[in-house]
């Protein structure tokens, strides 16, 4: 691996207003949520938002002036999306989470599910994106999925869902105490050099492909940034960016340690 004879300071992307009309409107939705608690000492919870959510909703919390008694709940140590929970010191509450296994019946020799076997029987029963949090696929319970979602949803999906894909399951609903811990995902490290830090270099790089053809990808409107789609090849990326490129998969850029002997930038990334 190239050694940094030139370490940098860190760079991060800073945060990017709302850009859309739902955005402006969930940013209004969490104020109104974060006033009715306050005022009236009473718990008040989001739906499950996605990671560019919950960064709308921080900048709307602290546009209300909230500084603390809010968290953000997944129902697992690691979760992606989360619910938001608005909880003043003196109300009662509890997050509005629950847990549904899924268990399949698949004959000796068939494919089990996919990940988007799953959420296409989920989204079959008419649950709206945002009523779903993670769904887990644990490497050591084949056959096992874990879906987190709100309460009416887990109700729903344990009266309705009997198959994924072609392969008929069972449905348990959990509590969150009763959901095991999950083994962390060992992620393989990876480090490259490129002549910039734009966006067509670095994902170029990660995709081991031409720089024109990392282009092509961005301009056919195939790859985001922190689940913002991206558009400029020339675009500046910054440590701790999450790049989804369709087709292809999700990276994370971890780490940007400096530049090579060759005066080339480092980078250091895995995928998800």
């Amino acid at each position: 691996m190239a050694r940094s004879i030139d370490p940098q300071p860190k760079a991060a992307r800073g945060f990017i207003p709302a850009r859309t009309d739902e955005e402006r409107y969930l940013m209004r939705h969490i104020e109104d949520l974060a006033h009715t608690a306050f005022s009236r000492d009473i718990a008040r919870y989001s739906a499950f938002l996605s990671d560019r959510e919950q960064d709308l909703a921080r900048a709307a919390l602290g546009r209300a002036g909230v500084q603390e008694g809010f968290r953000f709940e997944g129902g697992w140590l690691n979760a992606e999306r989360r619910v938001l929970c608005i909880e003043p010191e003196y109300s009662c509450g509890e997050a509005p989470i629950c847990c549904v296994r899924l268990q399949c019946r698949a004959q000796a020799g068939a494919a089990l599910p996919a990940h988007k076997d799953y959420l296409g029987s989920l989204m079959g029963l008419e649950l709206r994106r945002e009523a779903l949090g993670d769904i887990l696929l644990p490497e050591d319970q084949p056959g096992t999925a874990y879906v987190f979602a709100l309460e009416p949803a887990a109700q729903l999906i344990c009266r309705e869902l009997f198959q994924a894909g072609h392969t008929e399951l069972t449905t348990e609903l959990l509590t969150l105490d009763e959901v095991p811990q999950f083994p962390q995902a060992e992620r393989e490290m990876h480090s490259a050099t490129v002549s910039s830090l734009r966006l067509d270099a670095v994902l170029a790089a990660m995709l081991h492909c031409s720089r024109g053809q990392a282009s092509e990808l961005i301009e056919a409107g195939r790859v985001e940034i922190n689940h913002l789609p991206a558009d400029k090849p020339h675009e500046q990326v910054y440590e701790g960016d999450v790049f989804t490129v369709r087709g292809k998969g999700r990276f994370n850029l971890t780490a940007l340690p400096g530049k090579s002997r060759k005066d080339r930038s480092i980078i250091e990334f895995f995928q998800y």
